[in-house]
């Protein structure tokens, strides 16, 4: 979906390309959540029944999701309780957004696993600070403004990095690529996986461009004999090394490609 106007750039650096999947299949409530959640400068995909959110959350995960309760396909409560199911998902934040106010559907839903539950017809504002705040809480590197490892160190707000005292000039592409792994330290992507929360799923490139621009990145980031921080995991995808600037690092570590 489309930027909803300027109020979303001027909050993009509060919560810098955060993912949230709408699954509602009111098309007014979904383009009411849309447009509010666009506008607080995040990411949103809609989808109107549970078992296309099924295979949406199989192919890339949001970093939060919004769950009506009644769904055609799959319910929004069957989809929650797949989710804490699993490793990968066990802690994706979730909010269910439902019609049902009854106390005890209400109990149901956070014991099922929900985070947080909102009763429709809900406040916008109260949504938006309810969203705000379990990102806090679960995704606290995705809401900083500022995220560093060793010398290195990434300001969102002035879309500036640093490594010491030299500052390092990246291009758009690279700096979302450097961000979006500084996020998450140690977790290995694939290169469908940074193609997807990088370039976008719409991206219509393939994946040889995230070589590229990884290689690109990884020759701004370091000089001379400065350790390249960028981890590369053979037949697999690329890593923030979790150990770069820690202590317990004193030489450099290999490649494992």
């Amino acid at each position: 979906m489309k930027q909803a106007g300027g109020k979303a750039v001027d909050r993009h650096r509060a919560a810098s390309a955060i993912r949230i999947l709408v699954v509602e299949d009111d098309s007014d409530v979904a383009l009411l959540l849309a447009y509010n959640l666009e506008a607080e400068g995040y990411v949103v995909e809609c989808v109107e029944r549970g078992d296309e959110a099924e295979l949406r959350l199989a192919e890339a995960l949001p970093d939060l999701a919004l769950l009506d309760w009644t769904l055609p396909g799959l319910s929004g409560l069957e989809i929650c309780r797949r989710l804490r199911a699993r490793e990968n998902t066990r802690t994706l934040p979730v909010i269910m957004v439902t019609a049902h106010s009854e106390e005890a559907e209400r109990v149901r839903g956070l014991s099922i696993g929900a985070d947080d539950y909102v009763v429709k017809p809900f406040s916008v504002p109260e949504l938006m600070a309810r969203v705000a705040a379990l990102l806090r809480r679960t995704c606290p590197k995705r809401v900083t403004d500022r995220l560093s490892a060793g010398d290195l160190s990434l300001d969102r707000n002035a879309r500036r990095v640093t490594r010491g005292e030299r500052e390092i000039h990246l291009g758009a592409i690279e700096f979302r690529l450097l961000e979006y792994l500084l996020e998450r330290p140690g977790r290995v992507f694939t290169r469908a996986e940074l193609l997807d929360g990088v370039w976008g799923h719409a991206a219509e490139i393939d994946e040889r461009s995230v070589d590229v621009r990884v290689g690109q990145l990884r020759k701004a980031l370091s000089k001379g004999r400065e350790r390249d921080p960028i981890r590369t995991v053979r037949g697999a995808g690329y890593a923030f090394d979790e150990t770069f600037g820690k202590a317990s690092a004193a030489t450099k570590r290999p490649e494992s490609d």
